[in-house]
């Protein structure tokens, strides 16, 4: 079954929308194929307010309405305690508010940008969409992330050659206690590196320390840079490195 003969079985569908180039693919590809498609957005502390301003950016083009739904995922301990399987945690408190509101605006049927390149025996998330009957129709017809691309280049999308960009809460190590004031000291400490033109990066932490990960095609840039990222990021994190082992 290719994406056509999906939306024709599927032809009215809510979509769980990140704003990224799967979700962005899929939303274009229902268009085209006729589904009546919503796109929902889940703006928490965890998503970067780029991601909300792509995905406004992306679905007026489409001529779609956006529903943004505000949570405060920090309420939840299981979450915020950051354990191994936070994402499951995480996952299932989304998709539940997501399919809430999607069944109220007469949506039964729940699908997500997963595609055939995520590693599902590694993802805790992957469990939660499981429970809740989430349809991932990338990740079950095929299309990896590379075909998605090109796809999305091939119909013009301005999504097809964004980075892609887990949340910010992956940046914070396993056990350690994820706050509100973390979480918006990396993302400044991310968008000023974003603002010197670095991409495809992460500013870990480790203790009270930003640990940046570039690709290794920009580590002679950034060393050109240190004074500015120094001077950008101290006020944020006590000290700051570039981790060697590179993206």
């Amino acid at each position: 079954m290719n994406l056509e003969k999906f939306f024709q079985k599927n032809p009215k569908v809510a979509l769980a929308y990140s704003g990224g180039v799967d979700s962005s693919y899929l939303l274009y590809a229902g268009i085209k194929y006729g589904a009546t498609i919503k796109p929902y957005y889940m703006k928490s502390e965890f998503q970067p307010e780029f991601e909300l301003e792509d995905a406004y950016k992306f679905t007026k083009q489409l001529g779609v309405d956006l529903k943004v739904i505000k949570a405060n995922i920090l309420n939840d301990e299981k979450i915020t305690s950051n354990p191994v399987n936070r994402c499951y945690y995480c996952k299932i408190a989304i998709f539940k508010t997501i399919k809430y509101h999607a069944n109220i605006d007469g949506f039964n049927t729940i699908i997500d940008g997963t595609n055939a390149s995520d590693d599902i025996t590694d993802r805790p998330g992957i469990k939660a969409l499981e429970e809740l009957f989430v349809i991932s129709p990338l990740r079950e017809y095929g299309f990896t992330k590379d075909m998605i691309r090109q796809l999305s280049k091939e119909a013009n999308l301005f999504t097809w050659d964004k980075p892609s960009y887990a949340c910010l809460a992956t940046r914070i190590p396993v056990g350690r206690t994820i706050t509100a004031n973390l979480l918006q000291r990396i993302e400044k400490s991310e968008n000023a590196l974003f603002d010197l033109g670095f991409t495809d990066f992460r500013v870990r932490v480790s203790c009270d320390m930003a640990k940046i990960q570039l690709p290794k095609e920009q580590m002679a840039e950034a060393l050109n840079f240190k004074e500015d990222i120094l001077t950008l990021l101290k006020p944020y994190f006590d000290s700051v490195v570039i981790d060697l082992e590179t993206r």
